[in-house]
């Protein structure tokens, strides 16, 4: 079974209440086609989501800390706590070094928080899937936000991804915005997507994610 995970980012559309919207529709779509969902949230929504919601949820960004003076800083903890089934680490948006997050992803695996590490290129995606985190994403950066996908500009760097970064399952990420984009992806060996504006900012986001799900199946 495949994985669509939407990442709200900080878009107004998908704050508070909006984010829960765009969860009640992966939610339903999630049910009615047999695909996993799971929607990156801000750490202030995570337990909004949890709370009504059957889907999983995730913080868009953790520190490498556990607890203690760290003020300011989001606790892999506090975000479990609050209903966090998992993280994102290292968005091309939230750059982090290489051993913060060998950190997040071993203090996630001592809690139970799923990672999903981005990668910007192959490189990258082999450094961190070194690291053992559960998904590794591969994202071009030129090519987050667009509207001409990862899979169908750079199918090569998720088919070499796929190969490098085993046992970690793989996400393709950047510029996805239609089902003939998750199609590709699949085609390619990826288990899932990492979309954002193409479902958050979509006119009919229950069309668009029925279209997903369809191609994912």
């Amino acid at each position: 079974m495949g994985i669509i995970v939407v990442n709200t980012k900080a878009y107004e559309e998908a704050i508070w209440g909006k984010a829960l919207e765009i969860a009640k529709i992966m939610e339903k779509i999630g049910k009615e086609y047999g695909v996993e969902m799971a929607i990156a949230v801000q750490p202030t929504d995570i337990f909004l989501i949890k709370s009504n919601t059957s889907i999983k949820v995730l913080s868009q960004h953790v520190d490498a800390i556990e607890s203690g003076a760290y003020t300011g800083f989001i606790s892999p903890l506090a975000v479990k706590r609050a209903g966090a089934d998992g993280t994102l680490l290292n968005h091309s948006e939230h750059r982090m070094k290489i051993e913060e997050i060998a950190r997040c992803v071993e203090i996630g695996k001592k809690i139970g928080l799923v990672s999903i590490v981005c990668a910007s290129n192959l490189n990258v995606a082999k450094s961190v899937a070194c690291l053992e985190p559960d998904y590794v994403a591969v994202e071009p950066p030129e090519l987050i936000g667009g509207d001409i996908s990862v899979s169908e500009a750079k199918p090569e760097v998720i088919k070499k991804s796929v190969e490098v970064v085993k046992p970690c399952k793989i996400l393709c990420g950047a510029g996805i915005k239609k089902a003939s984009d998750v199609e590709k992806a699949i085609e390619l060996g990826a288990d899932g997507i990492l979309v954002a504006s193409g479902v958050v900012k979509a006119k009919d986001r229950e069309k668009i994610l029925s279209e997903f799900a369809k191609a994912m199946i």
